[in-house]
């Protein structure tokens, strides 16, 4: 396993201790205790993860993402939001801002290196399928080997967990994708979903698919269906 973590906090404990354990399972560690360190490492290199607290000395950890999440530069990177900020209002903007995941603190350690194996598995999953496309009326063109979304020929900034519905809503070919398999399918047993996870991955997917945003159709009580 030689995936890079970055982990970003300003609490000292929690450096070591996330980092004494996502390296017994493997991974390469990159930690900062501001943000600004962190901005200086990502010029040079992009971790395949990244464990942000929002509570940064020196930068709001929630702009950080949504600057992150902007660039297109980061759109395979990860990100793990790591917090003391317990409110739903809170993981919900979170999610919103394009992270990947929500933890709150106090946090067991264990679990958050559950949680990184299983958003990174995902993108191994889906680097290793075929190459081929998803071509929705020319319009929304999904490029499998390169994980990448076209929208009107444009490149839209999805991020890996909206890939990832997207694709699943195309492979159902119209037909109803049921909520609890969206969750399955992405976090399986191991996430502890809050309420409205999977609308807000949702809403956010439709803002970045543009004109084409009403093919994403809400069947109430049951799930999403691609409109197509």
């Amino acid at each position: 396993m030689n995936e890079l973590i970055a982990v970003v906090d300003d609490e000292k404990s929690i450096l070591e201790l996330t980092s004494i354990h996502l390296k017994k399972s493997g991974f390469q560690v990159a930690s900062f205790s501001n943000g600004h360190d962190y901005l200086e490492f990502l010029k040079t290199t992009i971790p395949d993860l990244t464990i942000l607290d929002l509570m940064l000395p020196d930068v709001d950890g929630m702009d950080l993402c949504k600057e992150l999440r902007r660039d297109s530069k980061y759109d395979n990177m990860s990100i793990v939001i790591l917090s003391g900020r317990i409110d739903e209002t809170d993981t919900i903007l979170g999610l919103e801002l394009g992270a990947d995941d929500y933890v709150k603190k106090p946090f067991s350690p264990k679990e958050l290196t559950v949680r990184v194996k299983t958003i990174l598995r995902r993108g191994k999953i889906q680097a290793a399928a075929p190459k081929n496309e998803i071509n929705i009326d020319n319009k929304i063109i999904i490029n499998i080997d390169r994980y990448e979304v076209k929208v009107d020929n444009k490149v839209a900034p999805l991020t890996p967990t909206e890939y990832r519905i997207l694709k699943m809503l195309a492979e159902k070919n119209g037909n109803v994708l049921k909520r609890e398999e969206i969750l399955y399918k992405l976090w399986g047993r191991e996430k502890i979903v809050v309420d409205h996870t999977v609308d807000v991955h949702i809403k956010h997917l439709r803002e970045k698919l543009g004109p084409y945003a009403d093919l994403v159709k809400n069947v109430r009580g049951v799930g999403y269906k691609l409109d197509i």
